[in-house]
């Protein structure tokens, strides 16, 4: 009975928000603000192709050149364009829920300063542009954000609308991490598969953020217009978000672990950083007004750009430096002393969990 109450009572603000000014003000920066619809701000979110660009150029034998530099730029372009393709839909049809929000309620849509024909154009012209650029480097890297575009979608689109399902919220937004890591794969090699161990715990790794955000907005909003924001939180709990951060946590670093065991022990350097990074993230979601919830603005923590910097700095040494006296330590693990010419293959044809 209370869930068909909390139903009914997000379908009625739905509806009352919506029937309320559909045609767009006209305003002064129109132009500024489908250009803000585009969140460009947010492309800072494409440093998680990064890594995929890293670990291939590791276990593949990659080198740097011209060539290679420019795949990164035309596939970093292609990720943006189809991302901003995504955020524009996200606006569009989140702007009724965005004018409860105490933050969200000053986007383009939600003030009805764009038209939404030409948005919705907007939407359609970037997603066809970025996968114009990814097929131009590969049809894997074509592939990997045609993903991401798709997820986009049923993240967004009713009746799908993965957003509005408890936990599938976090689920099938952060799943967007591993597509990006393909991204960077792809963009180094196409003859060689990602491992599936390490695309889980990216997976796992993005929803633990993804938690924290939800975690942050259900404290920061409160229950009741969180309800009306989002479907999701009439099933969340600040103690049901606190289990599913700990079990994403547990997740990532378990699903790394196997991937470092069979694939580059080195990496194991890297644990107390990467922990060091995830408990200050952790402790940032209980501020108020938390920049947890806009992570394009994480820039504004130093203490969490140091943690990130150090953290990268021993992940790119430890992908690319051997330590061969760790054949000692861990004798069970074989698959880190193999050169680049035995790596390649193993990658290839082994699933990596």
């Amino acid at each position: 009975m209370n869930e068909f109450r909390s139903r009914s009572l997000f379908d009625e603000t739905r509806k009352s928000l919506t029937a309320v000014e559909i045609a767009p003000r006209a305003v002064p920066g129109r132009c500024a603000a489908h250009l803000s619809l585009l969140r460009l701000d947010h492309s800072v979110k494409q440093v998680f192709v990064i890594p995929g660009i890293v670990i291939a150029a590791s276990l593949t034998g990659a080198t740097l050149s011209v060539e290679l530099l420019l795949r990164t730029l035309i596939g970093l372009t292609a990720v943006v364009a189809v991302a901003s393709s995504n955020y524009v839909l996200n606006e569009l049809l989140d702007a009724p829920f965005d004018r409860l929000h105490p933050t969200k309620s000053s986007r383009p849509a939600a003030c009805r300063s764009v038209s939404v024909p030409l948005a919705y154009l907007q939407w359609l012209v970037c997603g066809f542009v970025g996968f114009l650029l990814a097929y131009a480097v590969s049809e894997a890297l074509f592939l990997s954000v045609l993903g991401l575009w798709i997820m986009g979608c049923c993240y967004n689109i009713p009746p799908v609308r993965m957003k509005d399902i408890p936990y599938l919220d976090v689920l099938s937004e952060s799943i967007n991490n591993p597509i990006r890591l393909c991204v960077g794969w792809y963009i180094v090699t196409s003859t060689v598969i990602p491992p599936a161990s390490l695309l889980i715990a990216y997976w796992m790794l993005g929803a633990y953020f993804m938690a924290l955000k939800r975690f942050s907005e259900y404290r920061q909003i409160g229950c009741g217009t969180a309800i009306r924001y989002r479907r999701s939180f009439e099933y969340y709990t600040e103690h049901a978000l606190l289990t599913s951060i700990t079990f994403y946590a547990a997740a990532a670093m378990l699903f790394f672990g196997a991937f470092i065991m069979r694939y580059r022990m080195e990496m194991v350097f890297a644990f107390p950083f990467i922990a060091m990074l995830m408990a200050a993230y952790f402790n940032l979601a209980f501020a108020d007004d938390s920049p947890v919830q806009n992570p394009e603005k994480l820039y504004r923590e130093p203490r969490l750009m140091v943690l990130l910097a150090v953290c990268s700095i021993v992940l790119v040494i430890t992908s690319f430096v051997n330590f061969p006296w760790l054949a000692r330590v861990f004798p069970k693990s074989h698959v880190h002393h193999a050169r680049q010419s035995q790596i390649a293959p193993a990658v290839q044809h082994k699933d990596g969990a």
